[in-house]
């Protein structure tokens, strides 16, 4: 009699157990989708906080670059000096960035991105005031300001995004920061153009709005991560980035110069389209300019993009891209000596160059972010956004020099700068073929 029960008792467990195991199994199923999806809908909101940030900054320069003619009337001021509005932003952000890029390593990326945007936002108020009292001094010092509030931004935005994502997620996010970037600068000469129909300062007052929505997406929507190690004391800290640099640097120091006569071109591009297009025989203004501004940097944004979502941790690929995008750039800005005449044509070879510019600095970025650990990784990025920030700050001024000269001798220098970095990067930067992020 024992027996039969205790036979019963063994069925019963054997019928119920595969059902307490699927149920357990589809709880487990359930509950992993759940946190899926809702794990998916925080990352895209970090993804568009992130993203605020280098479009903030880009609007703080791109923005004004359609207004810098009628400036030049408004305040009975040279080209040389209207171009200094950009110039002096960006070389006081170069200077600073590196001392930014410090601190976020000893503290949190946060505790200088947030103070900085306040910053960045309160000087605009300050530039602003500047244009209505037709005061160029003030103006001047105001964006001197604003370049130290720019310095604790994008450049920290990127070291934060080797901070949360790794692998292919890093170069997707370094992507969409480029390709932010981009579009900044794509809406930026529209905006500025729009703004300015009500009157031409109105884009310096537009700089808090933007400061202040980016300032609450990075306050609410960004989860850094906790420190895995206590600030090193600076000595060490700064024996380390030597090491790095020693170690590393036969191909981050020719990196980090790619980057930086990239973005001169791009912002001295700019500029002289800026100046070009109201003289004769374009003639063209206002918000018809912005629009034809925007051409050659939406190939830009689009291509960003792009490559930032198809590298993942491609070396190979990285390195060809880079290699193909130089090559166009060098072949649509040699293009433009010549081809000049029609409107269509020059803003076509420019866009050429845009999509060279997409190809080209997403690579750098996953390259570079994902070569040192994270302890260092924000002085690392410091010191590549820092020569970004000088390239953007020598463009405009430069580029009205060359001008002064002649089209052709503008062209065939640029040509020449990106036939300089093809032969960097072709021999000095040379990516393994499955990259390893560091952590």
């Amino acid at each position: 009699m024992k027996g039969i029960v205790l036979m019963k008792e063994a069925v019963l467990k054997k019928g119920k157990s595969p059902r307490n195991k699927m149920s357990f199994d589809e709880h487990e199923e359930g509950s992993t989708k759940k946190e899926s999806k809702s794990g998916g809908q925080a990352s895209i909101w970090q993804y568009i906080a992130l993203a605020t940030i280098p479009l903030v900054l880009v609007l703080g320069n791109s923005m004004l670059v359609p207004i810098l003619p009628v400036m030049q009337d408004k305040l009975n001021i040279s080209r040389f000096q209207s171009s200094l509005v950009i110039t002096l932003f960006s070389l006081t952000a170069g200077i600073i960035i590196p001392v930014s890029g410090y601190l976020s390593d000893r503290f949190t990326r946060k505790a200088v991105i947030i103070p900085s945007l306040i910053v960045y936002g309160a000087a605009g108020v300050l530039a602003g005031l500047g244009a209505v009292w037709s005061s160029y001094p003030i103006l001047i010092a105001a964006r001197a300001i604003q370049g130290l509030g720019a310095a604790g931004t994008a450049p920290i935005a990127m070291a934060l995004v080797g901070d949360i994502y790794k692998g292919p997620k890093a170069s997707k996010a370094l992507g969409l920061i480029e390709a932010s970037n981009g579009i900044g600068k794509v809406v930026s000469p529209i905006l500025g153009s729009l703004l300015a129909l009500m009157t031409w300062f109105a884009p310096f007052f537009a700089f808090p709005v933007f400061c202040l929505l980016a300032l609450l997406a990075v306050i609410f929507m960004i989860k850094e991560p906790a420190k895995e190690k206590e600030a090193e004391p600076l000595k060490q800290y700064l024996q380390q980035i030597k090491t790095i640099l020693k170690s590393k640097g036969h191909w981050l120091v020719p990196a980090f110069f790619a980057g930086s006569i990239t973005l001169f071109i791009l912002f001295g591009v700019l500029f002289y389209l800026s100046q070009i297009l109201e003289e004769k025989p374009y003639n063209i203004e206002g918000v018809r300019k912005g629009l034809i501004l925007a051409i050659p940097l939406l190939c830009l944004v689009i291509t960003s993009y792009t490559t930032g979502a198809k590298i993942k941790q491609n070396g190979t690929l990285m390195r060809w891209l880079m290699n193909i995008g130089l090559i166009l750039m060098i072949v649509s800005l040699t293009l433009a000596t010549f081809l000049n005449g029609n409107l269509y044509v020059f803003i076509g070879l420019l866009s050429i160059s845009g999509v060279g510019t997409g190809l080209l600095l997403p690579c750098l970025n996953t390259l570079i972010t994902g070569s040192v650990e994270r302890e260092q990784r924000g002085m690392i990025t410091s010191l590549y956004n820092s020569l970004r920030f000088i390239g953007v700050a020598f463009g405009p001024p430069l580029f009205g020099w060359l001008m002064s000269i002649s089209h052709k001798t503008l062209f065939i220098s640029v040509a020449s700068l990106s036939l300089l970095m093809l032969v960097l990067v072709f021999f000095f930067i040379k990516p393994k073929a499955e990259l390893k992020q560091q952590t």
